[in-house]
């Protein structure tokens, strides 16, 4: 289903009803929208489960529905708290999800929305946002006036906002495009957009909760959805390093150090890729890894420790379990401090 986890399908969802599957993590990451890149990072699929099922069940209780069955261990699902060991397998709930037709980069929702009828899954990403930090896209596409900051320019630090900010992202598309309300609201079909956005505020602040419970500062994250008989439903995976921006003493905690240790050490890969965007924009072209002339290396051995110290003691540390053996999260922010 995606370039990090795998999607196994035991009974189809239909027009009227749910289907029934599982996610099964992998050590795969990716960045900047490549795909699966060179090397595995060790426990990396199995802290990611964790906190994806932590976060799920702390938003059923909450009252939030999702499509969480629980995780998978030797064939059964059962609640976090009853598996022996960390989880990689995670059962859900399946919708309908449509071919997208396009022609470049035209898409045609009107047609995925005639396949889906009223059970499918919103072609949208849900974003919120609770500060700027350095890095973040929102950067390059506003000015801090835009959200009411008395700032001339972006500073050479994060930015806290003074309430959240939740924008739509394309989901399917092959470039994730920002959208207007507007283009948001049709995308979404006959799910609300108005509903899109409260739900998308209520698990930020579930998650930033959490994240201030374990000393950790929640920057920003997404969440996608599926919309069932009139519901809106919590889909894919929520509150984790690879969805989420956490930080930990002013040091990320995401895979935003993966993105920024390629921008340090591979900055050629990195601006190939950045131009093969810009053409395939320029020409109308949706598949633009085609027009890339670079690969990206692989990493060093004690990077990817370094990566997998730092998502399993993140996960003990944001779960409050020690789920995994690894050192204490200030020990794992240090080694990412002197990559």
């Amino acid at each position: 289903m995606t370039s990090v986890k795998e999607f196994r399908i035991e009974e189809d969802a239909t027009d009227e009803e749910l289907g029934r599957g599982s996610f099964v993590f992998t050590d795969d990451y990716s960045v900047f929208d490549w795909g699966k890149m060179p090397d595995q990072i060790p426990r990396k699929g199995a802290s990611l489960c964790t906190m994806g099922a932590f976060n799920f069940e702390l938003l059923e209780a909450e009252g939030v529905p999702t499509h969480y069955r629980g995780v998978v261990e030797n064939g059964d699902v059962v609640g976090l708290e009853d598996a022996t060991h960390p989880p990689w397998e995670m059962a859900i709930d399946l919708t309908q999800v449509p071919d997208l037709p396009n022609e470049g980069r035209e898409y045609d929702y009107e047609r995925y929305h005639d396949a889906a009828g009223e059970n499918y899954l919103i072609p949208l990403e849900i974003v919120f946002r609770n500060r700027v930090p350095v890095g973040s896209s929102l950067r390059d596409r506003t000015v801090p006036a835009d959200h009411g900051l008395a700032l001339d320019s972006w500073p050479d630090e994060a930015v806290d906002l003074d309430e959240p900010i939740v924008e739509f992202t394309t989901k399917y598309e092959e470039g994730d495009r920002h959208l207007e309300r507007e283009e948001a609201d049709s995308i979404a079909g006959t799910a609300s957009i108005e509903d899109l956005e409260s739900l998308a505020r209520e698990v930020n602040r579930i998650v930033t909760e959490q994240a201030d419970s374990a000393g950790l500062v929640h920057e920003d994250g997404k969440i996608e959805c599926c919309f069932y008989r009139d519901e809106i439903r919590v889909a894919d995976v929520v509150g984790t390093f690879d969805e989420n921006r956490f930080s930990y003493e002013g040091t990320q905690l995401s895979k935003e150090v993966l993105r920024q240790y390629h921008k340090r050490t591979q900055p050629e890969w990195v601006r190939a890729v950045d131009a093969a965007k810009a053409q395939a924009k320029q020409e109308d072209v949706a598949d633009w890894k085609s027009l890339c002339d670079e690969d990206p290396e692989p990493l060093e051995a004690d990077v990817l420790e370094t990566a997998s110290n730092l998502y399993c003691a993140g996960a003990n540390a944001y779960t409050g379990q020690e789920f995994f053996d690894a050192p204490p999260l200030s020990s794992a922010i240090g080694a990412v401090r002197r990559l």
